[in-house]
């Protein structure tokens, strides 16, 4: 039978996701499973095998098997990971030099899934490096409704956690650090899976679980820490347990919250800014990726330990690129994404969070007063807005700032004497204005806030 569902609504600039099963079922992922062969092959990217792996949602195995016939039927073998995290199947793709395919949709409501699609070693697949391909090809097999042909690749399953946490280990030792107690929310997603063989080891270590039952449900709350009200109950936790901090995960665990023994949330700038001090310590001179909205502490600190700082553009695949032009040690970004060049340049929250849980265990001090030397300015966060015309509003914005400093890498950024910035920059994907401003002090950010929103709204 063919299939009607249009996969432009679902294949994005860098993953698939949608509704199940209305937007993606199991004839879809069996049409993205040969058409991914099909585009690996054609692109010179076949290496006979794809790795796969999926969450804790309730369609992962059904979708996954659906895939995996479609890859098999291309004739191409498939080591099936089972259950991991997103930075899970990197790890595998890096270490065993394969495609990978991911499902998952991350913080994504229950009825959601997804796939984020690797070639070997964890290079992203995106839009204009294959993605496309892969959407037209998989449309039109389901408009023919054409069977997948039987599977004369083989299927292997492998189990990849203890390899992937004795991995971490080896990019850093927790091993000599003082005992800490943590908090750890998993939201009920994929942390709740790899905390346990990661951090659950470390003798140092109090793990202080949250919701690590698997549930792609999400009974508890969203598993989206970018949220605070889904961070609340962390907070809590760590002030009633005394812990020294916490860290939330969200749904596919590839990224990291942090939270101090106060209850407050360390901001991913922060946390950034800590964590290139430490990899420029051990690669001095290097390059450090950050993202166009986090802290200017961040290139300032890089420039402190003799670093070089390169700003880009917001999202994974422009970090991605950037990481390899510039042969990058590291990268962060505002929504707490990290990525590291000893990971195949790859995002992982769990390695992040290492890095902070040395920090710490290697000092005296709490992580308030450690992460206060990496906080310099006041952030407004990320504040979207619902707007009619985006480019007319971003051109009155503009207009009104004439006088100041202005670029347009990614939106409009605008920088004052005094330190302060905004950047304003459309959604790609809904009828929205995200405003995000920055200055010496609370005041001097909700003067800058106020008047950008006046305009725009």
């Amino acid at each position: 039978m063919s299939v009607t569902i249009d996969l432009a609504q679902i294949i994005k600039a860098y993953d698939v996701r949608g509704t199940v099963p209305d937007q993606l079922n199991a004839e879809v992922a069996g049409a993205i499973g040969r058409a991914f062969a099909q585009t690996l092959r054609e692109l010179g990217e076949d290496k006979g095998s794809i790795v796969v792996a999926h969450d804790m949602r309730e369609s992962g195995p059904a979708l996954v098997a659906a895939f995996t016939d479609g890859v098999r039927g291309e004739g191409m073998d498939v080591v099936h990971a089972g259950l991991g995290s997103t930075d899970l199947l990197y790890y595998a793709a890096g270490s065993m030099d394969l495609p990978g395919a991911m499902f998952t949709a991350s913080h994504n409501p229950a009825q959601y899934n997804g796939i984020k699609l690797c070639f070997a070693g964890a290079r992203p697949v995106g839009q204009d490096s294959g993605l496309a391909q892969i959407r037209d090809r998989a449309q039109a097999m389901l408009a023919s409704g054409e069977p997948i042909p039987p599977g004369i690749g083989r299927l292997e399953h492998r189990d990849l956690l203890s390899g992937y946490a004795d991995y971490l280990h080896q990019l850093v030792p927790l091993g000599a650090i003082r005992p800490l107690r943590v908090v750890v929310d998993a939201g009920n997603g994929m942390g709740g899976y790899t905390v346990p063989a990661v951090l659950g080891t470390v003798s140092a270590l109090t793990i202080v679980p949250l919701y690590f039952e698997l549930d792609g449900s999400f009974p508890n709350h969203e598993a989206n820490p970018l949220e605070p009200a889904n961070l609340v109950d962390l907070q809590k936790a760590v002030v009633e347990h005394g812990a020294d901090l916490g860290l939330a995960f969200d749904g596919d665990a590839d990224r990291c919250f942090v939270i101090d023994a106060n209850g407050d949330a360390v901001s991913p700038s922060a946390v950034t800014a800590l964590v290139a001090t430490r990899e420029l310590a051990k690669h001095p001179g290097s390059t450090i990726i950050h993202n166009l909205i986090t802290s200017s502490a961040v290139p300032e600190i890089v420039r402190e330990h003799g670093g070089v700082p390169v700003r880009t553009r917001v999202g994974h695949s422009f970090i991605k690129a950037e990481m390899a032009n510039t042969g990058a040690v590291f990268g962060g970004e505002h929504s707490a994404h990290y990525y590291f060049r000893d990971f195949w340049s790859a995002d992982t929250g769990m390695l992040a969070a290492m890095h902070v849980l040395a920090a710490l265990g290697e000092s005296s001090q709490p992580l308030a007063e450690l992460g206060a030397q990496f906080e310099r300015y006041v952030a407004s966060g990320e504040i979207n807005s619902k707007v009619n015309d985006a480019s007319a509003k971003l051109a009155e914005v503009k207009a009104h700032f004439a006088a100041q400093e202005q670029d347009e890498l990614d939106g409009l950024t605008v920088r004052f004497a005094d330190g302060a910035w905004l950047n304003l920059r459309p959604s790609n994907t809904e009828p929205l204005l995200r405003l995000n401003a920055e200055a010496p002090t609370a005041e001097r950010m909700a003067q800058l806030r106020d008047e950008v929103l006046a305009i725009v709204r």
